[in-house]
């Protein structure tokens, strides 16, 4: 073995191992995985779920708790979509798998005119046929593949184009409170999952409703983040630190602190 090999080895197990430790330490730190639990890992063909299967199926067998995981991949009907590749994958690593077949992207490029908005839309079908799945099959967490950058972005779309300050939680209870929705990628930077999957080769499945206006704007936002980050190295690292210190008496939402108690209650108005 060259040394050139040798060192590329060394890096790749090097990556392996501070993924690892991150998806471990986000479990913990918001208890996402309990003894008993049956964990649904939605896998789309991208590299992030597909990473993230991978760190949960290694995480398996040295975990303090026993649970169980089951991928699930909805089949959206995309045109020429590999309909084979992700259940050859999962058939190769023997993890349970379901593919959920339902044409979202007939009814989205139905009802969304083209160059608006299909993001929206397409994760409401999305996620209500995977929690349909959950339900109906015995899950108790919904294992997403957002990472720490996805979380960094979405505070600021939020910010800049909805006008309010709100990103990913780690771990969220759903609006009906029948699902609990983890993200165990919470501490990995995008850079680290792209070179992981490039390492394990995994086999990429594009997605072909991206390209609309929201698509777009996380895209801008992406780019001022890597600037930030070009400029200022340790900037990201800083504002995930800043999601995870929320101070409300220093914000402004009366519905998330009582500033009434801090202030006189005679009426300013005309």
């Amino acid at each position: 073995m060259s040394q050139s090999v040798r060192t590329e080895k060394f890096e790749a197990d090097k990556l392996a191992k501070r993924l690892r430790h991150q998806v471990g330490r986000a479990i913990q730190d918001y208890n996402m995985v309990g003894p008993g639990d049956r964990v649904m890992v939605c896998v789309s063909g991208g590299k992030d779920s597909y990473a993230l299967l991978d760190i949960l199926l290694g995480l398996q067998r040295s975990a303090p708790v026993e649970f169980q995981l089951v991928a699930v991949n909805l089949d959206q009907k995309q045109p020429d979509f590999p309909a084979h590749v992700l259940p050859d994958y999962l058939e190769s690593r023997g993890v349970e798998y379901a593919v959920i077949e339902q044409d979202t992207y007939s009814v989205v490029k139905r009802v969304i005119p083209e160059g608006k908005t299909m993001c929206g839309l397409c994760s409401r079908l999305r996620r209500g046929a995977l929690y349909r799945w959950a339900s109906e099959n015995g899950v108790t967490r919904i294992a997403l593949g957002h990472h720490r950058d996805d979380m960094i972005e979405t505070l600021f779309l939020n910010m800049f184009f909805g006008g309010r300050l709100a990103a990913m939680p780690p771990k969220l209870l759903s609006d009906d409170g029948a699902h609990v929705v983890i993200r165990p990628l919470s501490y990995c930077a995008e850079a680290d999952l792209t070179a992981y999957a490039d390492d394990r080769a995994f086999p990429l499945i594009p997605c072909l409703l991206c390209g609309n206006e929201e698509h777009a704007q996380r895209k801008q936002v992406k780019a001022m983040l890597a600037e930030w980050q070009r400029q200022h190295p340790g900037r990201l690292e800083t504002i995930f630190k800043a999601m995870q210190t929320v101070q409300p008496s220093h914000l402004a939402d009366r519905e998330l602190f009582d500033f009434s108690g801090a202030a006189g209650s005679a009426n300013w108005l005309d």
